[in-house]
């Protein structure tokens, strides 16, 4: 669900709702039962719906970022907690990164520092986001964000007939959407995240992309395209493809690696 609070400060800076004091009660023995078994040194934060306050049981996920958990045992304790608490959320989602992710000047350090600040509530262990000041709404917090949309899409394109369409159709549509929404704030000065705000937006801006951006909001909690449909959303002149060249012209991206 879409953040009410998210925007811009007359300052300009990122504003959001993402508060710890926001987190719904009925997720409270969910966040009780992953911090158990954490080591206190891991930094855990909540972020999405339930930072934001707009969580709903039993449909919402658990979005939660750790910093120093290895990635395998933050996926095997998501699972974990995902079948233990199957009545209350769609699923316990742990990302895992390290302090290291979030130094230097590189646009996703950068992005990774926008994110940590505006978008994460602090649960347990140590805070790096606290000492981090609050960021421009701006073009190079965009880029941080979705200016890998260029190397998605060549992956994306290799995975052709390898994934199972439908899941890839939903990334797809939900990566392709977010860089939609950069570009929004971009054009319009403003600040977004909102995948449905931005595709209806977008679409009056760019009207010839109306009915496929429509069509990517419908894949971005259900998916469902056909393996054909997939590989027409990935082709050359295709609304991935012209996307990531608006967001190229635009905004910029990654540099190759």
């Amino acid at each position: 669900m879409a953040d009410p609070r998210e925007g811009v400060t007359p300052e300009g800076l990122i504003v959001t709702g993402a508060r710890r004091d926001r987190v719904p009660s009925a997720y409270e023995p969910v966040l009780a039962y992953v911090l158990g078994r954490v080591p206190p040194e891991v930094s855990v934060h909540v972020y999405g719906s339930v930072a934001n306050g707009t969580a709903a049981e039993p449909t919402s996920d658990v979005d939660l970022l750790t910093i120093g958990l290895p990635a395998a045992e933050a996926a095997a304790l998501g699972a974990e907690a995902s079948a233990a608490f199957a009545g209350v959320c769609r699923g316990v989602e742990m990302a895992a990164v390290f302090s290291d992710d979030y130094l230097g000047d590189g646009d996703e350090a950068y992005g990774n520092r926008v994110f940590l600040r505006h978008y994460c509530a602090h649960l347990a262990g140590p805070d790096p986001g606290e000492a981090l000041p609050g960021f421009p709404a701006d073009a190079r917090a965009a880029r941080g964000f979705n200016g890998d949309i260029g190397r998605a899409l060549r992956r994306w394109r290799g995975a052709l007939g390898r994934d199972d369409a439908a899941d890839l159709s939903r990334r797809i549509a939900r990566k392709s959407l977010l860089a939609v929404a950069g570009l929004v704030s971009v054009h319009d000065g403003t600040w977004t995240t909102d995948r449905a705000a931005a595709a209806a937006r977008w679409s009056e801006i760019e009207p010839s992309l109306a009915v496929d951006l429509e069509r990517l909001e419908t894949l971005c909690d259900r998916g469902g395209a056909s393996a054909e449909e997939t590989s027409g959303l990935l082709g050359a002149h295709g609304v991935i493809e012209q996307v990531t060249g608006r967001f190229a012209a635009d905004i910029g991206l990654w540099p190759d690696t």
